[in-house]
């Protein structure tokens, strides 16, 4: 049984970018390119994947471990870069001995499918019995800046770097290198070995390994991809081109699942939307962010690792971070849901309310103006508009509990910790600084007295005190 192994050359710092952050981590749709890439192999069926590491090595193995946890995905490191051949070199040095074959594949070309790898893998499948390097190709209409694949008499003899093309006819080859290689374990093995750095560069060229298999009258299969396969991001330009060519892919997908996604909208490569959801324009979901069925994503919102739940409804410019939304609810708008919100079943949540780290139970409602942080709200709950859970003492913080039915009035202070029993009605400015039993009436604010008169009094000793300003100014 053949088994096949990819190898993801990843150890470049990609000078072009002008960053800190090793190129292949620098994000497309939400993820680093390189995850992309890994996501490919794997689903084109390869039972191993090296990623070959080198510049900013930690941050790059420390993603992979998280995301690809469980699987057959590991790092090997180039100390130094002497060049793609030497680091395909180093990959096959760290490959499971029991392999068979090898894909060998740039870590920077995140809009490579599973697809695409399977169909470079496809002709060593073949029943002939010679040797057959496989690699991908694809035709553009301006070649500049990417090696040519040379061909006589139609057969592929050598691929030609930008820097080492010989003359006008080799440079005005369409037909480019679009650095994907199959071949067996042996075949690049040996392949590998016969590299010499005989360029502009001085450097192991892993494209040189297909003048090797021709000069040993080995079979060159090519399999042509389209344009978009070979696009890398070498600067922050073309990052943003290949960044949109992805996000018109997810858009695309989503609206032939059922989704109705406006134009504008900006949506994450690890979203997921269900069927006759609505996700309106300048809307932003990302990470793992997931929109139930038949739910509404407005105008403006901006959604980050937050499941909603069916027919939910999020308002124009809501933010919800790390947070849930139930089935039915309204959010909004200008709503912010910071981490472990937990918006229950119809539960409302208003304008320019913002919650934290707070649950809140079916049909509790907190409609207007309102800070709730570290709480828990019972179902059917009524928080009046400009209520505060003063949840922090300035060391550390703590909880408000509201049991089921409880009436918060307008304008009340709830000093944490603090407990409102169910069907409690805690009246309008009331600051709460101890528990109010079940059923019980809280009224904590100062008596109001009115004195005839005065208002005139007071009115003309204010503006006395303000004409003695204005005279000490002068």
């Amino acid at each position: 049984m053949n088994t096949t192994t990819a190898i993801v050359l990843a150890a470049g710092q990609g000078k072009r970018m002008k960053s800190a952050l090793p190129k292949v981590m620098h994000t497309i749709a939400g993820l680093p390119m390189v995850h992309f890439v890994v996501q490919a192999v794997l689903d084109a069926g390869c039972a191993e994947v090296v990623v070959v590491v080198g510049y900013g090595r930690q941050l790059v193995e420390e993603y992979l471990k998280r995301a690809f946890a469980g699987m057959h995905v590991h790092t090997a490191v180039q100390e130094e870069q002497h060049g793609t051949g030497d680091a395909a070199a180093v990959g096959l040095r760290a490959v499971d001995v029991r392999t068979t074959r090898v894909v060998v594949i740039y870590g920077d070309v995140p809009l490579v499918r599973g697809e695409d790898v399977a169909a470079v893998m496809r002709p060593l499948d073949q029943e002939n019995p010679a040797p057959c390097l496989s690699i991908a190709t694809c035709v553009v209409d301006d070649p500049k800046g990417y090696g040519r694949v040379i061909r006589e008499d139609g057969r592929v003899v050598r691929i030609r770097e930008e820097r080492d093309v010989r003359n006008a006819g080799e440079r005005a080859t369409r037909e480019i290198n679009a650095g994907i290689y199959a071949a067996t374990f042996a075949q690049l093995r040996d392949g590998l070995s016969m590299l010499v750095p005989n360029n502009a560069q001085g450097e192991l060229y892993l494209p040189d390994v297909v003048g090797f298999a021709s000069n040993a009258n080995e079979r060159i299969a090519s399999v042509q991809l389209g344009a978009d396969v070979l696009a890398g991001a070498n600067d922050r330009v073309q990052l943003a081109q290949i960044e949109q060519t992805m996000h018109d892919r997810i858009v695309r997908r989503w609206r032939l699942a059922g989704a109705t996604v406006r134009d504008g909208a900006r949506i994450d490569a690890g979203v997921t939307l269900e069927s006759d959801t609505t996700v309106e324009s300048g809307a932003v979901l990302r990470g793992t962010t997931r929109i139930g069925r038949g739910a509404m994503v407005d105008v403006g919102c901006l959604l980050t690792n937050t499941v909603v739940g069916e027919q939910a409804v999020l308002k124009a410019y809501c933010v919800a971070t790390d947070s849930r939304i139930g089935p039915r609810a309204q959010v909004g708008p200008f709503a912010h849901l910071r981490p472990l919100s937990d918006v229950g079943e119809e539960a409302h949540v208003g304008n320019f309310v913002e919650t934290k780290k707070t649950k809140m139970g079916r049909g509790a409602k907190a409609n207007h103006l309102s800070y709730l942080g570290d709480g828990d709200i019972g179902p059917g709950v009524n928080i009046g508009a400009g209520t505060i859970f003063c949840n922090y003492d300035g060391f550390g913080k703590h909880r408000t509990t509201i049991e089921e039915g409880a009436f918060i009035g307008s304008d009340s202070q709830l000093v944490a910790p603090v407990n409102v029993g169910a069907n409690a009605y805690v009246a309008t400015g009331t600051t709460v600084t101890k528990d109010v039993p079940a059923d019980a009436l809280a009224i904590g604010r100062a008596r109001q007295e009115n004195k005839a008169g005065y208002a005139v009094r007071l009115r003309e000793r204010l503006r006395a005190a303000k004409d003695a300003a204005g005279r000490e100014k002068k």
